[in-house]
């Protein structure tokens, strides 16, 4: 039995190809620019067997082609990582890519068993490259806990891709930019660097919780302030993509 928040069929910017979406219910961390923090709790959502999710996914099958597949996201997927291993075997056993988006928080004997057997790509999310910064954007201390994750993939020898959101002032200077191409540019795992632009699309969601958004009045960035971004990463990645 699976926590689920929401499903979305024909996803486009959650791995290869096309791609069912499973958004899981929990997450840990309280990031300032959440667009799902109605996902955070952790109690809530629909329960739904394992069962149910792979018929699902085996009737969108014909729309996978070569490429596209099932993602996990979230939340954070990897909170429910016993109950994913079932499902995930199920989906190798029929032919179809598996992919988790991840914050890299989770890595247990349950979570290794899910990555290192039955997950073809790991989406890893990087929130900051300082502690100061991990924590004022997530909350939570410890920010090594996703670099260690980031080994744990790179030692499997299993695709990983990165993803790493740019906002103005926080995450996007030349400095942690810089910082971030040279710990990860001798990771051999590492298929592409996904930068997503800050944008308040999920404003409207903490509105409607009733919370106060920790980065009202951020401004977004102009597209030659992500070119200049991108053209700086390159050097370190195979690939880096604007979303």
């Amino acid at each position: 039995m699976l926590r689920v928040h929401s499903i979305e069929s024909m996803g486009t910017h959650d791995g290869p190809g096309l791609r069912m979406v499973v958004f899981l219910q929990g997450c840990k961390l309280r990031c300032v620019y959440c667009h799902n923090p109605d996902t955070w709790d952790t109690h809530t959502g629909q329960e739904m067997t394992v069962d149910a999710l792979f018929e699902k996914a085996i009737h969108l099958k014909p729309y996978f082609g070569k490429r596209g597949g099932v993602t996990v996201s979230g939340g954070e997927p990897l909170l429910q990582s016993e109950g994913l291993i079932p499902f995930f075997k199920k989906l190798k056993a029929a032919g179809i890519h598996t992919n988790v988006d991840t914050n890299g928080r989770v890595l247990n004997h349950f979570t290794e068993e899910l990555l290192d057997t039955y997950t073809d790509l790991v989406m890893l999310d990087i929130k900051h490259m300082t502690e100061t910064g991990y924590q004022e954007i997530t909350g939570l201390p410890h920010k090594e806990t996703t670099f260690r994750f980031a080994a744990h993939r790179e030692a499997s020898g299993k695709p990983m891709w990165l993803r790493y959101v740019l906002i103005p002032g926080l995450t996007d200077t030349p400095e942690l930019l810089h910082r971030l191409g040279s710990y990860f540019e001798t990771y051999k795992t590492i298929e592409r660097l996904e930068l997503l632009p800050y944008h308040t699309l999920g404003v409207h969601k903490w509105e409607a919780l009733g919370k106060s958004y920790p980065l009202a009045g951020q401004r977004e960035h102009t597209k030659q302030e992500i070119e200049q971004a991108r053209s700086l990463l390159e050097p370190y990645f195979k690939e880096v993509k604007v979303h």
